[in-house]
């Protein structure tokens, strides 16, 4: 469960609520298996502080989505959450835009990553369904991946099958090169299913759309509803 649009809607007014630790709590008690955090760089949702106290309330593991910035690794390197998910990262998009090109920063990305599994924390890398992708991830060091699910999601009628023939093609060779499959972006009620039923796939990340329902009715219930048709 993803709450960064938890504090998205608390930094609407600059306010101190809704309180995205709250809902992490709430998260998990509607069966939630881990809580992601996306600390950006300009910090326009997610505080340092709210990393704090996450890593100190979360029961289940703590998610961090951050980018290569030195800056972040530090974060991370005091903060030790579960798992850091890295991802890139641009100042004036208002969402991830896609995966992380690894290939052509491949040896940045192994140092950022060493340096994480150093400390004992597991690093998944965010990332298009392309095998050169996949492969440059298994080189630099990677636990895991997280296929960047957002052009399935989007797709029209006609591309649908196309674009979830990649990321099923992305997974299979993922495994085969001993790396966990996690995925991610853009994934609702509507459209989780064959995402969710991709042999192999061990972890969803899934905020916006469960935000979404939570509004109307109550994040117990808005987790509980996605982890039945996970099932």
């Amino acid at each position: 469960m993803n709450i960064d649009h938890v504090a998205t809607v608390r930094e609407a007014r600059r306010a101190q609520e809704p309180e995205p630790v709250a809902a992490a709590v709430l998260a998990e008690l509607g069966g939630a298996d881990g809580i992601t955090i996306h600390l950006r760089v300009d910090r326009r949702h997610i505080k340092d502080r709210d990393l704090k106290l996450l890593r100190q309330v979360v029961k289940t593991k703590l998610n961090l989505e951050m980018s290569l910035a030195e800056g972040m690794v530090k974060v991370a390197l005091e903060a030790k959450p579960h798992q850091v998910t890295l991802v890139p990262e641009e100042p004036n998009e208002v969402t991830t835009q896609g995966g992380l090109d690894v290939k052509g920063n491949l040896d940045t990305v192994t140092r950022v990553v060493e340096r994480l599994k150093n400390a004992g924390i597991t690093v998944s890398i965010f990332i298009d369904p392309d095998p050169v992708q996949v492969r440059a991830a298994k080189e630099a060091g990677a636990d895991a991946i997280e296929i960047h699910t957002g052009l399935y999601a989007e797709a029209p009628k006609d591309k649908v099958d196309e674009e979830y023939q990649k990321i099923l093609n992305a997974a299979q060779l993922a495994q085969n090169l001993g790396l966990v499959v996690h995925a991610g972006h853009g994934l609702n009620y509507k459209n989780v299913a064959p995402i969710a039923a991709i042999p192999g796939v061990e972890e969803l990340n899934i905020g916006h759309s469960i935000v979404a329902r939570a509004v109307l009715v109550g994040m117990e219930r808005a987790v509980y509803e996605m982890k039945r048709l996970l099932k």
